[in-house]
């Protein structure tokens, strides 16, 4: 196997493929990166069996090839390599016994491969129920949706978010059990038959990162136990969750008893005070006061250590009845950061009830539900 490549080509493709590979691999080959050259194409693996992804760069004038073949090596110390080669081309040849010799300019490594036949095989994807997304719509509801994701893995469906499309619409769900997140939009040319999946935080955090701040169509390839995403020349598989995914409509209020619209930044900006005293606390924990009768909004937080912050809010409205309510900040502060509207209303029940912040703009439907803290 031999080839000359432009380096800034190769690192581009290399640090995609790469975001597949963990540093704790349960099988040790999958700690490497997979080559594999035909006459046409060089193909680019990595995969730690949650996450695989598969990069291919067609032969042209950045991609000469002397012989075909393939080669397993250590991710880590090949991309490292690349990034500090010389010149603008390399050279990249295996030797006998899977020994690499890489040559830019006057620098010659050599590293030990691994036998590519021992690299697993991806997953094999129908694409019968294929349907095409834009990029930066999926990019954006992965945003809104996937801080809110369970970290912990007592319930391994919370790790991920619930997909479910259908042909005219998109709905994504997340939440840890203290806080919920959901966006819905409109989609063109959705899947004919309903397609519901939970895909992990982790894998969606990456396929956001390769989308990147361009607008790419996506293709995605719904499987039984894992989905593929076709995202130029790079295909991204995930696993899927098992399981069922909670109800979550039923937790979502229909009615308020007390609302209060404000400017995000505003809102955002107090938290931010009030933060820092709470997070000095064991309980991290913010108190929001909503006085009707005498229409006044009062945030306050305490550190029996350090002290303790009170602070008026201005508002844009408010009605209903008065309310005194705990949560934890950083939850409202995610949820704030996630809003895509400049003012946001925040419905309220009960003090021990959890309450929605959803945009001010009556055709976004986005939903974030929070659940208070009880302190006494």
């Amino acid at each position: 196997m031999q080839f000359t490549i432009n380096r800034n080509l190769f690192l581009e493709n290399l640090n995609n493929a790469m975001r597949a590979i963990s540093s704790r691999a349960s099988i040790p080959i999958l700690s490497g990166i997979k080559l594999n050259l035909t006459d046409e194409m060089l193909t680019l693996t990595g995969s730690d069996t949650d996450i695989s992804i598969e990069i291919q760069i067609p032969v042209n004038d950045d991609l000469v090839v002397q012989s075909t073949g393939s080669i397993v090596l250590p991710a880590r110390f090949f991309s490292e390599i690349v990034k500090k080669l010389p010149g603008k081309d390399f050279s990249f040849e295996v030797k006998e016994s899977f020994q690499t010799k890489i040559v830019s300019e006057n620098t010659e490594f050599m590293i030990n491969g691994l036998d590519a036949n021992n690299y697993p095989h991806l997953p094999e994807i129908s694409t019968d129920a294929s349907f095409k997304i834009s990029g930066k719509t999926f990019r954006e509801i992965i945003n809104e949706t996937v801080f809110a994701v369970a970290t912990q893995e007592s319930r391994p469906t919370l790790t991920g978010v619930n997909f479910i499309f259908n042909n005219s619409s998109i709905k994504a769900v997340a939440t840890d059990s203290h806080r919920l997140s959901q966006r819905q939009i409109s989609l063109e040319n959705g899947p004919q038959t309903s397609t519901d999946l939970i895909i992990p935080g982790k894998s969606l955090v990456e396929l956001a990162r390769i989308i990147g701040e361009n607008d790419p169509e996506i293709t995605v390839n719904p499987g039984e136990n894992q989905v593929l995403f076709e995202v130029g020349n790079i295909a991204f598989y995930s696993r899927l969750l098992d399981g069922q995914y909670p109800d979550t409509d039923r937790l979502i209020p229909t009615e308020s008893t007390t609302s209060v619209e404000f400017e995000l930044p505003v809102l955002a900006r107090s938290l931010e005070r009030a933060s820092l005293l709470t997070h000095e606390s064991r309980n991290n924990v913010v108190k929001m006061t909503l006085d009707v009768q005498n229409q006044l909004v009062k945030l306050q937080g305490d550190s029996p250590e350090i002290g303790n912050v009170e602070e008026e809010i201005g508002f844009k409205n408010l009605e209903g009845d008065g309310l005194t309510i705990s949560f934890n900040p950083d939850y409202l502060r995610e949820a704030l950061r996630a809003s895509i509207t400049d003012s946001i209303i925040m419905n309220f029940t009960q003090p021990l009830r959890p309450f929605t912040v959803v945009p001010a703009k009556q055709d976004v439907n986005f939903t974030q539900l929070i659940t208070p803290v009880r302190t006494f």
